[in-house]
């Protein structure tokens, strides 16, 4: 092949070709989501992108840096919480470049320090944390994260856009004495409303008690629909309770 281009383009056939390969080579195709860093002679350039740049071959390097946002597991962290309980949280973190330059410039790799940052801010806060807020605000516990780790990555150029809290894993001891806590709990709640109800129920009784007292025909009334309420259920043997004021009568015509 190259015999048959130095018969077509003479003796500078192959140099020709091989300076025309260079130049090519420098058409670089940047996609919608990247951007390209540029570097001319160890220098920063502006950004290039997205769709068709051209790069001088051997003058300018690029290093491609996508604009998407990342989704970064930060895995277990061993963590002592401000009541000395021992428990291991892990966290997903949602973040994206905003400034590709800075992101070269600033740190070295922007990916792990940033996963290391993570790390390092959610042991932090979480030890500065009770149990209970840990199992209860995690809102705030995220809000607090997100804020420290925006704070620091910002001279990268990188935004963090989410933080969660994702797993908490217990002690086993610990789980057994939370479900022992949630048992009690409940069994309290169960005998307040009990009580309340108790408590309710002899509000009613003694209203009604004054009522009657207030209107003795009520209670002959009461004596009667009871009597009907027990002969409709086909008894063998009704009891007939008598009303004092009767049996009072009937001692005073006997004394006399």
């Amino acid at each position: 092949m190259w015999q048959v281009i130095n018969e077509l383009l003479g003796p500078f056939g192959t140099a020709f070709v091989i300076i025309l390969l260079i130049l090519i080579s420098g058409i670089k195709i940047i996609r919608e989501y990247e951007r390209a860093v540029v570097f001319r002679l160890g220098r920063l350039v502006a950004s290039r992108g997205p769709g068709i740049i051209y790069v001088i071959p051997l003058i300018e390097k690029t290093v491609r840096i996508d604009l998407r946002t990342v989704t970064m597991d930060v895995p277990p962290q061993d963590v002592i919480t401000r009541d000395n309980v021992s428990v291991k949280v892990s966290a997903v973190l949602y973040f994206r470049v905003l400034n590709p330059n800075r992101a070269i410039l600033e740190v070295e790799n922007y990916l792990f320090a940033t996963s290391q940052l993570a790390q390092v801010t959610l042991r932090s806060v979480c030890g500065q944390a009770h149990l209970d807020e840990l199992l209860s605000e995690r809102d705030k516990i995220n809000a607090r994260i997100q804020d420290i780790i925006d704070r620091q990555t910002d001279p990268w150029g990188i935004k963090v856009v989410l933080v969660e809290v994702k797993d908490i894993d217990l002690p086993p001891d610990m789980q057994r004495a939370m479900a022992k806590q949630a048992e009690a709990e409940r069994e309290r709640r169960a005998k307040v409303i009990h009580a309340d109800g108790e408590f309710q129920a002899s509000q009613k009784l003694a209203d009604a008690a004054e009522i009657i007292a207030k209107q003795p025909l009520s209670m002959h009334l009461r004596f009667l629909q009871s009597l009907v309420q027990v002969s409709a259920e086909k008894n063998h043997t009704i009891v007939l309770p008598v009303p004092t004021d009767i049996i009072t009568n009937a001692l005073r015509k006997t004394t006399e």
